[in-house]
C-alpha cells in the first residue's frame, strides 16, 4: 500500500521514514508548518538521528497540502490535538472512500475529527510507546532502537467486517516491517484511555520539570507519584464504565519500564512544545482524564490541579523567554 503522512513532526517522520527504509513502502508527507517543508525541501529530504548518533540525511518528497497530488491508500495523522481541525479542512479535498486513515496520536479527540472525514469503517486508532524529537526544522531523533519500539493497532468500527479486519492486518505487517512492533487490540477505548494515563505521568510531569524520562526515574519518589496519579486517572475511567487494557498495577510498571529502561533520554513532545514557545496539549491529556471524572462525578484533584500547573508552565516559560514565544507565534502564523 502507498501511505501518505500527514505531519512531518517527530513521529510523522518516524513513521514514515521506519515505513519507507524497513518496509519498503512508497510514501509522501504533507505538513503545514513552513520552516520545516523548506528546510527539508532545501535539505533534499530530512536529517535522521537515532539517540543522537548516526545523524544521515534520508530523502523524502514533503508538501503542502494545497499543492499534493498524489493518491495514497493509507493517511497516516500525526498532527497537534490544537491544530488538527484546520490541518484536515486544508486536506480535506485528498481525501476519498477508497482510503484508510490510522492515527496514533496523543491525548483525546482525534478519531471523531477524522469520522467526519472518513467513515468509523475504515478509521484505525493507535497508540505508541515511541519516542521522537524534533531539534529543528528538518532535523529528527528517534529515541530507543527497535527492541524498544511498541504500539497498539485497533479498528474504530463498532461491529469490524471482515474487510476492515483485513485491512487492519496489512497495516499490522507493515508496521512490523518496519520495526514498530505492533499488536492489534479490540478494546478501542480502553487502549486510547491507557496511553492518555501513562502520558498524564510523564508527558506532563516531565514537561513542568523540564527533565527527561530517566531523570524522572531517578527521582526516590517517581513510583509514589506515578501511582497516584495513575489510581485518579483509573478511578475516572471507572466510573465512566471504560474497562482499560491492563490494571492500575501494570500501568504504573509499564510507566516506570518506559521511563528507566526503555526511553530514559526521552523528552516528552509537550516538553518541546513547551520550549518551543508553543501551546502543549495537557487538556487532551489530563485534562481530558479531570473531564471524564467530572461528567461521572468523579472529582480528579491532582489531574485538574496538573493540567493548570502546566498552563502556568505555559505562562512562565512566556515571561522568561518572550522571544522565543513570538518567533513560535510567527511561524504559526506563516503556515496557516
Amino acid at each position: 500500500m502507498k501511505y501518505a503522512v500527514i505531519g512531518a513532526g517527530g513521529m510523522g517522520i518516524q513513521y514514515g521514514v521506519l515505513l519507507q527504509e524497513f518496509a519498503h513502502k512508497d510514501v509522501d508527507f504533507i505538513d503545514t508548518w513552513k520552516p520545516n517543508v523548506e528546510k527539508i525541501r532545501e535539505q533534499g529530504g530530512a536529517y535522521v538521528s537515532q539517540d543522537g548518533e548516526d545523524r544521515h540525511l534520508v530523502p523524502i518528497d514533503v508538501y503542502y497540502p494545497e499543492e499534493y497530488t498524489g493518491e495514497p491508500d493509507v493517511w497516516i495523522v500525526f498532527v497537534k490535538q490544537m491544530q488538527l481541525d484546520a490541518v484536515l479542512r486544508r486536506c480535506a479535498h485528498l481525501f476519498n472512500d477508497r482510503q484508510i486513515v490510522f492515527s496514533a496520536m496523543n491525548g483525546y479527540g482525534h478519531f471523531e475529527k477524522l469520522n467526519e472525514y472518513f467513515s468509523k469503517d475504515r478509521i484505525y486508532g493507535g497508540t505508541a510507546l515511541i519516542g521522537a524529537y524534533v531539534y529543528g526544522p528538518g532535523d529528527f531523533n528517534f529515541t530507543g532502537g527497535a527492541h524498544a519500539k511498541a504500539m497498539n493497532l485497533c479498528s474504530y468500527a463498532d461491529d469490524p467486517s471482515e474487510g476492515v479486519k483485513a485491512a487492519e492486518q496489512v497495516l499490522f505487517e507493515d508496521f512490523k516491517a518496519a520495526t514498530l512492533n505492533p499488536t492489534i487490540v479490540e478494546n478501542f477505548i480502553g487502549m486510547c484511555i491507557a496511553k492518555i494515563v501513562f502520558n498524564s505521568v510523564l508527558n506532563t510531569l516531565c514537561t513542568m520539570y523540564q527533565i527527561r524520562f530517566g531523570e524522572f526515574h531517578a527521582h526516590p519518589d517517581a513510583r509514589w507519584l506515578t501511582e497516584q496519579l495513575v489510581d485518579e486517572a483509573y478511578g475516572a475511567a471507572e466510573a465512566a464504565g471504560y474497562e482499560l487494557l491492563g490494571t492500575r498495577e501494570t500501568e504504573v510498571e509499564t510507566i516506570l519500564h518506559t521511563a528507566g529502561v526503555a526511553h530514559p533520554l526521552h523528552y516528552p513532545s509537550m516538553y518541546q512544545d513547551l520550549t518551543k514557545g508553543r501551546p502543549t496539549e495537557v487538556d487532551y491529556i489530563n485534562g481530558y482524564i479531570a473531564k471524564v471524572g467530572r461528567e461521572n462525578g468523579y472529582v480528579c484533584k491532582l489531574h485538574e490541579f496538573l493540567t493548570r500547573e502546566v498552563h502556568l508552565a505555559e505562562r512562565a516559560f512566556a515571561i522568561h523567554n518572550p522571544d522565543i514565544v513570538a518567533q513560535a507565534e510567527a511561524d504559526a502564523e506563516a503556515s496557516k
